[in-house]
């Protein structure tokens, strides 16, 4: 998942900051005035690469009061703009509005820290407590009358006598997204207007905490004698989080998918199977303090509240018009034309399992706790294929190697590692490399890798900048970070993933080299379209299984030794297996998304309506959705996927059309005309053009849903 660019900042504050990138918390009195030099979090970097951000010096208790300083410092900028005596220009209003904020903006590099990566009990008390400052400060700004004039004077202006391409996207996608967040509304429906957004960041607040605090609290505790099926690697690491945690003797599955789904996948011990996929599932829905159904119902009802104030029906429809899809019409006929074929295809793999199950004699039905267990048992047989034994080939420090070496060939870019202490990190776990061009030598930026969960970091995995490219006051390097949540290993022992967590690992370093890559002016051109975002990261995974970094990678952990060609065979023929649950779990999330927001919110009974929904998709009972009503947070803890879960099909057409074009290449994979065009059209603008133009660049034509269905394994009976 993606995390949002803080320089985009300011138009993404404008559509509800909290939402769109980091909340904020922290407990201090702010009664004495404060400076720039008095609080580290607010001061300019300094040190090496044109500065870096003091994470060294980060504290909790800092964190308040350079928000609010910063809030003061941003709203001076823009009322300086706003209240200019001269006729508003390009120059004096929109490039000053890109130049505002650069203090909040390093606040807001800290916070996200302490919200995603390193929370605490004191820091969301914090948070709490700032989000509705947050909101009320970007409201100053959305609907200040003053400042929408002067831009709506540029803007005018511009559709007469255009400005050069990038200056007139940043005028084109400003004045879009005032309009869109009530600078036209009258006084009345503005502080109504206003008044909600106050509301909904406090309950994006409440309910990711809810979710962190169940996430933290639901620990399943093994004795020695219900390991059964799992891992020695995997048996280590729970002994050391037992322990770490005070058992000492036990083996701790955590409430994570990253402790939960290896568990799920090899574990004999059914009830326990049982018992961790239901406090995993059950995140935000144990009828206790922390559960988040009602809190769900109040966001429904105030969203829709807050678009019909513009005069849209819903929040989808207000929410897709700058999006690819442009509706949710669009959005919901990709997702009906793949939905009959995943539901299909869990049918037979369902029917493969209990035929498993059966021949084992087990005496079972397939539970949803089952599947995962099951599938891997079919993959065995199948496909002759252990995952178990992929794992060993798959090493967290050679897959990086093999990231590196992918964007060697298709970017030209060479990571050295920066020697430790040279760059303050916020954890010791953190690494950090230089990026730079492998032929001038030029420094593009640093790559910064926390890679293992822990307690207080938020599950998942996902990728953000402290610092983004921009050229408008001067080339400024990138510094950008991904962020994992693999299970630590016992001392001495390699880090062994999945094949699907090495998948998600290419993923999010799509997501940096995107950002890498990046050659916009201005920063507001950083932020994504996010049905597109997903589309850059998503075809870098197909790299994973390329010849070159399979071959060269891909080696035995114990032994050294490459894999081998028959076991990468295999791989490759079962490339579709399991096909109905990855879809399945993921388009029901998807759907369950839209129909919440195209749905009338009123007295809604959310715990109902996901039952009644799903029975109405003929949802198979053998699967879940991938993330439940009560933990979704990527549409409840804040806007940023709200109505635009659907993106990562969408995003994934054009994966699937794209990857089809490198195996048509000369190259291949590794083709460079065709790289360098991946490079041009498809990274470097960021939101510079628009999406659907830069694809055609790419590919020379739009991208079709023949491609898709292919590389699922689905019969291909659309032509859309």
């Amino acid at each position: 998942m993606i995390s949002k660019s803080i320089k985009a900042a300011l138009l993404c504050s404008i559509v509800l900051f909290a939402s769109c990138k980091k909340d904020s918390n922290t407990t201090q009195d702010n009664s004495q005035d404060t400076t720039m030099s008095d609080n580290v979090l607010l001061q300019e970097w300094t040190g090496p690469y044109q500065g870096v951000p003091a994470f060294d010096k980060m504290n909790v208790a800092d964190i308040k009061e350079a928000i609010l300083t910063g809030i003061d410092l941003s709203l001076e900028e823009i009322d300086a703009i706003a209240n200019a005596s001269e006729p508003a220009t390009f120059e004096n209003t929109i490039e000053a509005m890109e130049a505002s904020g650069k203090a909040l903006n390093r606040v807001y590099t800290y916070y996200g820290i302490l919200s995603s990566n390193m929370s605490s009990p004191e820091f969301r008390d914090i948070r709490a407590e700032l989000a509705p400052k947050l909101s009320e400060y970007n409201s100053k700004i959305s609907q200040n009358a003053k400042l929408f004039e002067r831009i709506k004077t540029v803007y005018d202006a511009s559709q007469k006598t255009p400005l050069e391409p990038q200056a007139q996207r940043v005028v084109d996608l400003t004045y879009k997204q005032f309009e869109m967040n009530g600078a036209n509304l009258d006084d009345e429906k503005k502080k109504r207007y206003a008044e909600i957004n106050k509301e909904l960041s406090s309950l994006y607040t409440k309910f990711s905490s809810n979710v962190l605090h169940d996430e933290e609290n639901y620990v399943t505790y093994l004795t020695k004698d219900q390991l059964g099926g799992l891992s020695e690697s995997y048996i280590k690491s729970a002994a050391k989080i037992a322990a770490d945690k005070g058992q000492e003797g036990k083996y701790a599955i955590t409430n994570t998918r990253s402790s939960m789904d290896p568990f799920l996948t090899y574990s004999t011990e059914r009830a326990l199977r049982k018992q961790v996929w239901t406090n995993y599932y059950s995140r935000g829905d144990n009828g206790d303090e922390y559960d988040n159904n009602k809190l769900i119902a109040e966001i429904l009802r105030l969203r829709k509240e807050r678009v019909g104030l513009l005069g849209y029906d819903n929040y989808a429809e207000w929410r897709l018009q700058d999006r690819m899809a442009k509706n949710p019409e669009n959005a919901m006929n990709l997702m009906e034309a793949v939905w009959p074929a995943a539901i299909a295809r869990v049918a037979e793999e369902v029917a493969d399992m209990q035929a498993v199950a059966d021949e084992l004699g087990d005496n079972i039905t397939i539970e949803p706790w089952d599947y995962r267990f099951y599938a891997e048992k079919v993959r065995q047989k199948k496909y002759d294929l252990d995952s178990d034994e992929v794992k060993q080939y798959l090493q967290l420090d050679k897959l990086t190697e093999a990231m590196f070496y992918v964007a060697g060939r298709l970017f030209n870019y060479n990571f050295t590692p920066v020697e430790e202490g040279k760059v303050p990190v916020f954890h010791p776990d953190v690494k950090v490399w230089e990026v730079t061009d492998k032929d001038s030598g030029k420094h593009v930026g640093l790559w910064y890798l926390d890679p293992y969960a822990r307690e207080g970091k938020r599950s998942g995995a996902w990728a953000t900048t402290y610092r983004d490219y921009t050229s408008f006051e001067g080339e400024t390097n990138v510094l950008a970070s991904n962020n994992s949540n693999f299970v630590k290993p016992a001392p001495g022992e390699a880090v062994l993933v999945s094949w699907d967590d090495a998948t998600t690992f290419f993923h999010e370093f799509g997501h940096a080299l995107h950002f890498f890559a990046a050659d916009v002016k201005y920063p507001t051109l950083q932020g994504g379209v996010r049905d597109y975002t997903e589309f850059q990261s998503q075809l870098l995974e197909r790299w994973l299984s390329t010849d070159e970094v399979i071959n060269q990678f891909l080696v035995h952990n114990k032994t050294g030794e490459p894999i081998p060609a028959e076991l990468v065979a295999k791989i490759k023929k079962a490339a579709t297996f399991n096909q109905g649950f990855g879809t399945t779990e993921y388009l029901a999330s998807a759907l369950m998304d839209m129909k919440l927001h195209l749905a009338d919110p009123t007295n809604i009974d959310i715990d109902k309506f996901e039952r009644e929904t799903l029975a109405e998709l003929n949802m198979p009972k053998e699967l879940p959705m991938r993330h439940r009503t009560p933990h979704f947070g990527h549409v409840f803890s804040g806007e940023g996927y709200a109505t635009a879960y659907y993106g990562y099909m969408w995003a994934d057409v054009l994966t699937s059309d794209a990857s089809e074009a490198f195996k048509d290449a000369p190259g291949g994979f590794y083709d460079e005309d065709l790289a360098e065009k991946l490079v041009n059209y498809l990274f470097a603008p960021r939101n510079a053009i628009d999406p659907a133009e830069a694809y055609r660049l790419f590919r020379g034509r739009d991208a079709k849903i023949e491609a898709l269905m292919r590389d699922r394994g689905f019969p291909v009976t659309s032509t859309k």
